[in-house]
């Protein structure tokens, strides 16, 4: 399973692009969207998914 943003509660602060591990999370017109085909939860190189751990806004980084 994979991560999605909610775009509608994104801010567009960009703090979690920087800290994908897979290079997941990019600019897409107004917002960030995360790549289902990269996106692995951080399995084998975080505990928990670090869009989820950096994002100011609660549930705006959920399972897809």
């Amino acid at each position: 399973m994979a991560y999605k943003i909610i775009v509608s509660q994104c801010t567009v602060c960009g703090a979690c692009e920087f800290e994908c591990p897979n290079a997941a999370i990019k600019m897409k017109g107004d917002t960030y969207i995360i790549d289902p085909k990269k996106c692995t939860e951080c399995e084998g190189s975080f505990d928990k998914p670090q869009c989820v751990e950096v994002c100011p806004v609660p549930k705006t980084c959920v399972p897809a």
